[in-house]
């Protein structure tokens, strides 16, 4: 019962961010190479609507029509869920 409560109040393991950026970076290449990628190493809260967590921020950046693109992205540190994304 313990351990549920802690993790169910934010106080589980955190997932290591490097493992976060390759699946990124892996759902990235299903569609086209990428030039270069980034991740925080240390969690910060983030609350969007009623739900609360602690996230990594991170980016990816690749061409587009011949174009260099960059995206921005926010993943669950617990779940590595990526809970918003965008084209900067």
């Amino acid at each position: 019962m313990g351990i549920f409560i802690t993790r169910f109040f934010g106080g589980g393991s955190r997932l290591n961010p490097d493992n976060i950026l390759e699946q990124v970076k892996h759902q990235f290449r299903q569609e086209s190479p990428i030039e270069g990628a980034w991740i925080e190493k240390h969690a910060v809260p983030f609350q969007k609507f009623a739900v609360k967590s602690r996230v990594y921020y991170g980016g990816i950046t690749r061409y587009e029509d011949d174009k260099l693109v960059q995206y921005q992205f926010v993943a669950d540190a617990n779940t590595g869920s990526v809970l918003d994304i965008h084209r900067l």
